[in-house]
């Protein structure tokens, strides 16, 4: 029986465990979902956890990753994936997040939603009584944060203490990489065109939680000896017309990660890019194929780390 279910039978359940921000998270508890993904990973984690449990994943934005690593990685664990469109459901017709929040609780264990609308997952889980996982919104991308970290570990170590460069837009995975700066223990700095820097608020907010965060306008100086760069899409999944992304691409030209620039960081600097590239633009073949990029590696930790964000999340491990 679902902890919804049970709820509706009168045995009660605790609030749920969502996975909105990092922010809301301690460091403790989202170093115990990465130890949960490596354990994954690693194939320590025994038996089927999800055996009998559900996860309703909603995309209201395209996806490969997200989609393909949630949906593999329930099915690894004894779970079952129901995949939805917001043209399969009445949340694309008029529902109210609430409501659909409120139905789908009685029917599975988890949620997860990729949209562009950051209230519209805060709706949702105000009024679900299951787990709410963040797949994307427009102002934060937390699972490929943990899948970054656990990249960057792999390869590198612990990341406490290390610089993270980071080039280009200061968009949603920029601003999640702030959360993460906040919470793991690393220097993070961002290079960014004025127009398109992060969010004054969210700075303050990681430097009042002890962050170390830099804020240039020059990719090399914020390159310059990290031993991690990481750069995004300069045009995002947004309805934009055709000269607002001309413009931004001349804004953004400058901030590419290129064989040039990379001469600016460690020697033994790793690239992160949380795809998809657009090879040519924010980052070269050259680099994005070369030996520092653990781009696909960072892509296949999608799978496991967010195996430990729903094992965390329904309170399996």
């Amino acid at each position: 029986m679902s902890a919804a279910l049970k709820s509706v039978a009168g045995g009660g359940s605790p609030s749920p465990r969502h996975f909105l921000e990092l922010m809301d998270l301690d460091a403790a508890t989202l170093r115990r979902m990465l130890d949960l993904g490596v354990q994954a990973k690693r194939g320590q984690v025994p038996g089927k956890p999800l055996a009998g449990k559900s996860v309703a994943l909603i995309f209201e934005k395209p996806s490969t990753r997200t989609r393909v690593s949630f949906e593999v990685g329930i099915r690894q664990l004894g779970g079952d994936a129901i995949v939805l469109s917001s043209k399969d459901m009445q949340l694309g017709r008029g529902e109210t997040p609430a409501d659909t929040a409120r139905v789908l609780s009685r029917y599975a264990d988890a949620i997860m939603l990729r949209t562009d609308n950051v209230a519209k997952i805060r709706e949702l889980a105000e009024h679900a009584t299951i787990p709410v996982i963040n797949g994307l919104t427009d102002v934060s991308h937390p699972c490929q944060l943990m899948a970054d970290i656990m990249t960057f570990e792999e390869h590198r170590g612990p990341i406490a203490g290390q610089v993270v460069a980071w080039t280009g837009d200061g968009n949603n995975v920029a601003q999640s990489f702030i959360q993460a700066a906040a919470r793991f223990g690393f220097t993070l700095r961002l290079a960014t065109p004025p127009e398109l820097a992060p969010p004054g608020a969210l700075i303050a907010w990681a430097r009042a939680e002890g962050a170390k965060i830099e804020l240039t306008t020059d990719p090399h100086a914020a390159v310059a000896g990290a031993r991690c760069v990481v750069t995004d899409t300069w045009v995002s999944m947004s309805d934009e017309t055709a000269q607002e992304k001309l413009n931004r691409h001349n804004l953004l030209a400058p901030y590419q990660v290129n064989d040039a620039l990379l001469k600016h960081a460690a020697p033994d600097a790793i690239v992160m890019h949380c795809l998809p590239a657009h090879r040519g633009e924010e980052i070269t073949d050259a680099v994005m194929d070369g030996p520092q990029s653990v781009v696909f590696d960072e892509a296949e930790n999608r799978l496991h780390a967010q195996k430990g964000v729903l094992l965390w999340a329904l309170g399996l491990a």
